[in-house]
């Protein structure tokens, strides 16, 4: 097994519940987001939460985002900075913790929606220079990270165009440099597989690993009900289901991936646990 460990707690989900009116939608909601470690490796975290049509995802979705409020209970996030001089965790030198942890809010995270939503009246690169204007780190170099992220994501070509001129597959990449622009050590995804076909589909998966692997802290929270793709990908899984006798949904399992050797292997397809885990989640559906 590769070696690694987890430490400090990234995100905790503790006791959110979610109430249309009088109506349950999401109950008893905990989990955490750990970062991992692997010696001589930046390893990024991805995070997928699975469930099927209607169970919830969305609202889930925003509730992480900060978009929305819980009826009760918390979404926290640590907040990391490199220029604070606090609590320096020893896994990470020169990266700071400052404590205690917050309550996460809009703009937290890095959204990206399924649509891709982008101003139509402005150009790619204006549109990734207001992204990246926004992040203090970058105060200075905008156009020239702005050029490496073009260079690295195969979009120098498209800079100058408009968002109705680009491909869907163009679009998404556009929205994740927008957000990795903006500096966010969380990116959360709504459905980022659905509607691709087979060719595409691999490049965006090897997009979001690549990402993953930019930033120690990275952590990418991928929101689908695509199960084969989102285990391929990722190092754990949440499954959003329903409990008996109880109304609304909850995470009903948690699989750790990295202890079934699912991890981290771009040919995780050919081996047999895969296919057991695909069947094992469909079974808490």
């Amino acid at each position: 097994m590769t070696p690694y460990t987890k430490t400090k707690d990234l995100l905790l989900a503790e006791n959110v519940h979610l109430y249309y009116d009088d109506k349950c939608i999401l109950h008893d909601i905990n989990f955490r987001i750990r970062d991992i470690v692997r010696p001589g490796l930046q390893q990024g975290q991805v995070v997928s939460l699975i469930g099927r049509s209607g169970i919830g995802k969305t609202q889930l979705f925003r509730l992480l985002s900060g978009l929305q409020s819980p009826s009760s209970g918390t979404i926290r996030i640590g907040q990391w900075s490199n220029k604070l001089p606090k609590e320096t965790d020893a896994a990470h030198p020169g990266r700071d913790i400052i404590q205690p942890y917050r309550v996460v809010r809009p703009g937290d995270m890095g959204v990206i929606f399924q649509n891709y939503y982008q101003f139509g009246w402005r150009t790619v690169e204006h549109s990734l220079l207001l992204a990246a204007r926004q992040n203090r780190d970058l105060a200075g170099i905008e156009k020239g990270t702005i050029s490496q992220y073009a260079a690295q994501f195969d979009l120098t070509d498209v800079l100058h165009r408009y968002p109705s001129q680009l491909s869907g597959g163009q679009q998404q990449r556009v929205s994740i440099i927008q957000q990795l622009l903006k500096g966010s050590d969380f990116l959360l995804l709504d459905e980022p597989f659905s509607g691709l076909d087979v060719c595409v589909l691999d490049k965006v998966v090897n997009l979001l690993l690549q990402v993953s692997l930019s930033n120690e802290l990275k952590t990418l929270i991928i929101v689908s009900h695509d199960i084969a793709t989102a285990v391929a990908i990722s190092d754990t899984v949440f499954i959003l289901g329903k409990s008996a006798g109880k109304e609304g949904s909850t995470i009903v399992r948690e699989i750790d991936l990295v202890e079934r050797e699912l991890a981290w292997n771009r040919d995780v397809r050919k081996n047999p646990e895969f296919g057991k885990t695909i069947e094992e989640i469909k079974g808490w559906l």
